[in-house]
């Protein structure tokens, strides 16, 4: 059978055009109907959905299928044997209102091996902010931050040189005002490569795994004899599981200064509506790249992301940095920026 026949790449561009126009249908027309208006606000651990990875972020969150550094490890494990050598990333994004994330991974496949193995690390922090009541709603004088914490190793086979899978355990954490609320998680991905066509496809389930416990005790002001009570009873937390469809094409694929790659992706979260994402990746001469890309259902999304990436040839080991930008309607930019090492 021979891959880059006719027929398959018009099946693999017919596969892409549905993903890409799903997003426009009505919820009566789709084959996922949306049921964002049940489902919102039904999970904690909520900066675990927010990618601290600049490229994959200008691309409109389409990386399940396309991401090729070590930020692989926030989206797919599978991606990680897709990999040779050893890869680190370092990100950080300006996030709204003045709340900072941070992330780094690094991953490591040897020659005579299939196996992948990684590690990533990502951490959310609010800065402070003044603790007010209905009794001082100016600030009591006191402070409070939320710092978030998310620690991952990963393990990932290459079957083949056409299809991987991967497997990433995490311990999440979220602390804030003495509350401590703490979980472990697991991603599990896919990845195929249709051959020599230039299309793949990836799949993976993030943040699958038990509920979150909180934990110490907080003190609340209130009207009565008894102005200051002591609350020690929580609610458990689900984690935001998240099931992800993508599919890239490469556009270009004979020649030599010149790459493009087309990028489609359904977004399943358990807590939210479902959201379809397209993204657009043109690299000169594998030293400047530009990105684009859009998301299909999100609200006040209504910007298209952007970004950039540069390397510099010629040297070992290869880096390249990279820069993202979003845009929600009224909360605002976010920024994001990144450094990808390949040894």
């Amino acid at each position: 059978m021979n891959l880059t026949s006719t027929p398959i790449k018009a099946l693999v561009l017919a596969t892409l055009g549905l993903l890409l126009l799903g997003g426009a249908q009505t919820s009566e027309a789709q084959i996922l109907p949306s049921l964002g208006g049940e489902r919102a606000g039904t999970s904690g651990f909520q900066f675990l959905k927010i990618p601290v990875d600049p490229r994959g972020a200008a691309l409109g969150h389409t990386a399940v299928a396309s991401a090729k550094d070590a930020g692989a490890l926030y989206w797919n494990p599978a991606l990680a044997a897709q990999l040779h050598g050893m890869h680190v990333s370092l990100h950080r994004a300006s996030y709204f209102v003045d709340v900072q994330m941070a992330g780094a991974t690094a991953l490591y496949r040897p020659s005579s091996s299939s196996f992948a193995f990684g590690l990533s690390l990502q951490t959310l922090d609010s800065g402070s902010m003044d603790v007010t009541t209905e009794f001082q709603p100016f600030g009591t004088g006191e402070t409070f931050a939320l710092r978030d914490l998310a620690i991952g190793v990963t393990a990932s086979q290459s079957l083949t040189d056409l299809f991987s899978y991967g497997i990433t355990a995490k311990y999440v954490r979220e602390s804030v005002a003495g509350l401590t609320n703490s979980t472990y998680v697991f991603d599990l991905g896919v990845f195929y490569k249709v051959g020599s066509t230039g299309a793949q496809m990836g799949v993976a389930v993030l943040n699958f795994g038990l509920d979150g416990t909180p934990s110490g005790e907080l003190s609340r002001t209130v009207v009565g004899p008894n102005p200051v009570t002591l609350e020690t009873d929580f609610e458990r937390t689900t984690p935001p599981t998240t099931f992800m469809l993508g599919m890239a094409y490469e556009l270009m694929q004979n020649s030599t200064e010149h790459a493009a790659t087309v990028s489609a992706q359904l977004n399943n979260p358990a807590d939210n509506a479902e959201t379809w994402n397209m993204g657009i990746e043109y690299v000169w001469q594998s030293t400047l790249s530009l990105r684009a890309g859009y998301r299909l259902g999100v609200e006040e999304a209504s910007a298209p992301s952007l970004g950039m990436g540069l390397s510099i040839p010629g040297i070992k080991p290869s880096l390249r940095a990279d820069y993202g930008f979003n845009r929600l309607d009224r909360l605002g930019n976010v920024h994001r920026i990144g450094l990808n090492i390949s040894i």
